[in-house]
This record gives C-alpha cells, structure tokens and sequence, in this order.
C-alpha cells in the first residue's frame, strides 16, 4: 500500500468536511482506506457503491450497476458483527440488489425499514 495515496486520501477526506464523500472522489477515498481500516471505512464505501449505482453515469449500463451493488454487498458482508453500521449497510445493499434486475431505482435510505429486516431474516439463508 503507497502511504502517500492513503495520506492523500485522509487529506481530502478531512477537506471536504462533509460526513460523506460522495460520487468518483469518494469511491477513490473510501476503496482505498477501507482496504487500510475496513471497519472504520466499509460501511461508507457500501453506502457510496450504492448510491452510485443508481448515478445518471451507470444508467444505462445494467453490468456496472450489478458491479457496483456486487461490491456494495461484499463490502457490507466483511464488515464485523461487532460493528453498529454493518446490518444497516447489508440491508441497503441487499434491498438495492434485490431491486436490480427489475430495474427499479433505489430508493433514499429512510424508506428501507421493511427492507432492512427483510434483508436481516435472508442473510443466513444466503450463507447457508
């Protein structure tokens, strides 16, 4: 890992002095910090990889939106048990996935209570 691109990244990521760095610069930061410190890092790259794949850019590219979800979901997985936003972050990317080959948009977080426990009841299925 080159200490000066995760200097970098720290940088801009105190610069933008927002709580999420989003679109291309935050995909940037938050893919290589979370491979520095993934329990600190993963839960915004999963939020941003899904918010992301519902950009105007990947609109009408279906395989870079399942990618992008893909990644969302794997981020998310990787996460500690321990960690408060992992259930959270799981469930949106599920929930956004789910939604994918229907081609429906993803939708803001403070709709996905329903999905939230119903991507929590599946998530065992799925390792199994």
């Amino acid at each position: 890992m080159d200490q000066n691109m995760v200097v970098l990244a720290r940088v801009r990521l105190l610069s933008a002095n927002r709580r999420v760095v989003r679109g291309v610069e935050g995909l940037w930061i938050y893919r290589l910090l979370t491979q520095v410190e993934p329990e600190v890092y993963g839960s915004k790259l999963a939020y941003v990889l899904v918010e992301a794949s519902a950009s105007p850019l990947v609109g009408e590219e279906p395989e870079r939106r399942l990618a992008l979800l893909d990644e969302a979901v794997e981020v998310a997985k990787a996460l500690s048990t321990a960690n408060p936003y992992r259930a959270k972050m799981l469930a949106r990317a599920l929930a956004a996935r789910r939604r994918e080959p229907e081609g429906r948009p993803t939708e803001p977080l403070a709709s996905e209570g329903r999905e939230h426990r119903a991507a929590l009841q599946e998530e065992p299925q799925q390792r199994a």
